[in-house]
């Protein structure tokens, strides 16, 4: 009797723990992470990357025209994928390319500048990463386009000739 009872518990507890692992196999642990739009533009202050003066916010965005804020970083190689795109968007007059440098180096910021081209009108640096959190990246490359203080689109990766495209019929 004794060892009828062992055996149905230890098959109650294996039927147990195997249903707890089929579900939670089952279940996906993929984040995908929310892209918030018609949002207004995090309020901020930070230091421009080729004067190293402190710049408010409300001094880089305007009412009525379009921005694309861009976050990058010298190491990061999708961003070196996406640079074409963004200096295609530069030659658009109704746009103004904004980046913010994310958690760089400002030598090694400046080559890749100097590699491949500056298409930002504005340079914003954020050492810490702390405003690239404001503004809702998890990582780099990020890409917001902006109009009357508000985020309209928001790409996460790098851009590509699709995005350029449909940025270009945003505006």
């Amino acid at each position: 009797m004794k060892k009828k009872l062992i055996s149905i518990s230890l098959a109650s507890i294996f039927i147990i723990i195997f249903f707890v692992f089929y579900k939670g196999l089952k279940n996906t642990n993929i984040y995908t992470p929310d892209v918030k739009i018609n949002y207004d533009i995090p309020v901020f202050s930070a230091n421009l990357f080729y004067l190293n003066e402190e710049v408010n916010s409300a001094n880089i965005f305007k009412k009525d025209k379009f921005y694309l804020v861009n976050i990058w970083s010298s190491w990061c190689v999708p961003c070196r994928d996406e640079h074409p795109i963004l200096m295609e968007l530069k030659k658009n007059s109704n746009i103004t390319v904004i980046g913010i440098n994310y958690k760089d180096n400002k030598k090694n910021a400046q080559n890749f500048l100097n590699q491949l081209g500056n298409p930002y009108k504005k340079i914003i640096v954020d050492q810490k990463g702390t405003l690239s959190i404001e503004w809702g990246a998890f990582g780099v490359p990020e890409t917001f386009v902006i109009y009357n203080k508000k985020i309209i689109k928001k790409y996460i990766g790098p851009l590509n000739e699709e995005s350029l495209i449909e940025i270009e019929k945003i505006i």
